[in-house]
Formats: C-alpha cells, sequence, structure tokens
C-alpha cells in the first residue's frame, strides 16, 4: 500500500519545522554556519534530483527528500551524534504518522549515516543524501556580518560565489563545480575543511558506481 506520508506533508508539519528552527537556533548559538530551511530543502532537492537522474523510482527519490528535510533535526539535542540522536527521533515521528516499517529504515538509515565522522553510504538514500549534505558550501550559510572576524569556516563558506552539483556529459561522474575567491580564501583553506568530507563524497558516489569529481575555478582538484 502507497504510504500516505510525502514530503508535501512533511515540509509543512509544524512540529518538524519547530524541531528544524530550534536546531538551527542551537548551532547559531555555537557559532555554526546555516543549518535551517534554506540548507534542509536545498539538500532535500539535491537528494532527489541524484536518485531521479539515476532512474530510480520516483517514491524512492521521495524518501530522500523526506531524509534531507529532516537530517539535521538531531542538533537540537547536540551538535556531537547529532546524525544519530536525529535519526531516533525521525523514528518516533515517522512512527506517529504510521509510515511503513520499511520506508522510515530507509530514512533513518540515511540519517544515521550522514555525518563525516560515522557516515557510510549503506544504500541509495544514503549515498544521495551524504552527496546532497556536504556540497551545499555558499556564502548565504554565513552569519557572521563581521568579516574582520571570520573563522576559516566563515571564509571557506563565504568565498564560494557559485556552487553546481551535476553529472558529467557523459553521466559517469558526479561533479562539484566551484568558483571560489582566493582573496577570501585560498583553495588550501578549502581542503583544510572540507576534505574529509569530499573523501566522503567519492565513496558515495562510488555507491553508484560514478566518480567523484570536483571542479575549482576551471581546475580540476579531485
Amino acid at each position: 500500500m502507497p504510504s500516505h506520508v510525502t514530503y508535501a506533508y512533511i515540509r509543512k508539519n509544524p512540529d518538524i519545522r519547530e524541531y528544524i528552527r530550534r536546531a538551527d537556533m542551537a548551532l547559531a548559538a555555537i557559532g555554526y554556519t546555516e543549518h535551517s530551511f534554506a540548507h534542509v530543502e536545498k539538500t532535500a532537492y539535491t537528494a532527489a534530483m541524484l536518485l531521479e537522474t539515476l532512474g530510480y523510482p520516483q517514491r524512492t527519490a521521495e524518501l530522500a527528500r523526506i531524509a534531507g528535510f529532516l537530517h539535521d533535526i538531531g542538533n537540537v539535542i547536540n551538535r556531537i551524534d547529532h546524525a544519530q540522536s536525529g535519526a531516533v527521533m525521525a523514528f518516533r515521528l515517522l512512527d506517529r504518522l504510521e509510515m511503513p516499517v520499511d520506508e522510515i529504515c530507509s530514512i533513518i538509515s540515511a540519517i544515521g549515516n550522514h555525518d563525516e565522522g560515522t557516515a557510510q553510504p549503506i544504500d541509495a538514500i544514503s549515498a544521495a543524501l551524504i552527496l546532497a549534505d556536504k556540497t551545499d558550501v555558499r556564502r548565504s550559510r554565513v552569519r557572521n556580518t563581521d568579516f574582520m572576524t571570520f573563522d576559516i569556516h566563515d571564509r571557506v563558506n563565504y568565498a564560494v560565489e557559485y556552487a553546481d552539483l551535476k553529472f558529467s556529459d557523459d553521466q559517469k561522474s558526479i561533479v562539484l563545480d566551484l568558483k571560489i575567491d582566493t582573496e577570501i580564501s585560498s583553495v588550501l583553506e578549502y581542503f583544510e575543511i572540507f576534505m574529509e568530507r569530499m573523501l566522503l563524497c567519492k565513496r558515495a558516489a562510488l555507491f553508484f558506481d560514478k566518480k567523484f569529481k570536483m571542479y575549482i575555478n576551471g581546475s580540476s582538484i579531485l
């Protein structure tokens, strides 16, 4: 029986939206970049786009959207182990909505496997979530308005003028294309912050039998 739990319903659910708001407030308090609706909606869109392009069923892509929207709610408890606590929270929310168990398993497995410290691309939804989440780097995620007090995370995100995740023309690679203002942050600084995430993206792409490539200012970096 098809599930009645849709991305549109999850996105409008007031309780879930409050968890996301409060999780982002918690991260703001400790100086992290934006993890609110802009981030989770972009993650949801990108995860679904990857699976749709790869020919997965529409419902699988929708489950990836839901996982993308919910993936950071664990930050309301603590940034440490937020993937695991978020998966438990998502289980309770989705179980109360009587979502089928197999769909809940897919979503909570993806959420529990998205943080680079413990992440593994164990299935298509988790691999898509990893790629979508870890490639969301952009200037608008920086909260700090005082350029003189930027830390390395602020500089690296603020330096990104353009970011696009796409498939190569031959469909053999998943490509992150970035344009960075090197007057704000060097390419080396980018890798200092994001190397572990990019290696995780490489593993996630391999799940789909694809290469992961990255271009910065037109040059192949990875």
